[in-house]
């Protein structure tokens, strides 16, 4: 029973990572904007929120730091694609290049460092309840934040003016500037959310999930939260749902080798890539279906007056 638990808890917290970064492309996308950047964002935000807790020693200062840096790199990529009219695609791998060569540099003086000691977090009473207490309610709070985002984000989007504008901008830029929306700051600001959500996800890599510092630590996982947000059909919940998928999927490979499994241990590190690959290959079997879910302005440039 206790395996089981342990199972469960590090799914909700590997989970968690591609939640975040995943919740924050969505909104990217559902604005029209596809930024192919998240994995450098991540290290980025990743080696910011390290270094800030090594020097401060306060974890949430850490996630600020991590925050503001994925911001940044975000609103650089929102006027080079927004107001300059680049590629996104090409401008986003570029950031994604970008931020691993310069995460792997900023990082040369960390790699050897170390973080104070990590608090126990635990909800009184619900902790100690057998099997769900150790599973469900032993966890870092940024794993519940990312819960209360997914239902805030449905919220947002289905229920609120501003969403429902957003929503607009990602369907039909001509016809929401036609209407007076200022549709370049809208993406502008969807672009520096999804930023700081994916820097969010970046410092909670170096400072929780593994709480040190590596080059390339967030090994693939900007990519994975990239195909989520397409398989989850640009829906939160499907978007959380597919985390805590593949989240398991990656703790299942150490719990094989933890059970003694024979299986090379290089095709077990391989499952939530290969898992990625074959859920993107079964979807795109109906392209119909996911024409009719994602924004119909999905990566296309606007140019007002034109």
């Amino acid at each position: 029973m206790e395996t089981y638990a342990l199972l469960i808890a590090s799914t909700l917290n590997a989970g968690t990572v591609l939640a975040l970064a995943a919740l924050g492309l969505l909104i990217n996308e559902k604005a029209g904007v596809v930024n192919l950047g998240a994995e450098g964002m991540m290290l980025c935000a990743a080696i910011a929120g390290f270094a800030a807790v090594v020097h401060t020693g306060n974890d949430w200062l850490g996630f600020a730091a991590g925050m503001g840096a994925g911001a940044l790199l975000a609103v650089v990529f929102g006027l080079l694609v927004i107001w300059l009219g680049t590629n996104q695609y090409a401008t986003g791998l570029a950031l994604s290049l970008f931020g691993v060569g310069f995460s792997a540099f900023a990082g040369i003086g960390y790699v050897q460092e170390k973080l104070p000691e990590r608090v126990q977090h635990a909800i009184p009473l619900l902790a100690d309840i057998p099997l769900l207490g150790p599973a469900l309610f032993r966890q870092h709070p940024l794993v519940y934040v990312a819960m209360a985002l997914c239902v805030g984000l449905i919220w947002f989007l289905d229920r609120t003016r501003m969403g429902l504008v957003l929503r607009a901008v990602g369907e039909s830029p001509e016809s929401a500037h036609a209407l007076g929306y200022p549709v370049r700051r809208i993406r502008l600001a969807a672009v520096v959310t999804g930023g700081a959500l994916c820097g969010l996800a970046g410092a909670y890599i170096s400072v929780i999930y593994t709480p040190l510092w590596v080059e390339g630590m967030v090994a693939g996982k900007g990519w994975i939260a990239l195909a989520l947000t397409t398989f989850a059909t640009w829906r939160p919940a499907r978007v959380l749902l597919g985390a805590y998928l593949f989240g398991g999927v990656t703790m299942l490979q150490f719990h094989l080798q933890g059970s003694g499994v024979e299986v090379p241990s290089e095709a077990l590190s391989a499952l939530p890539y290969v898992a990625t690959i074959v859920v993107l290959a079964l979807i795109s079997r109906n392209p119909t279906w996911i024409r009719v879910n994602m924004p119909a302005s999905l990566g296309r440039p606007f140019h007002p007056g034109s």
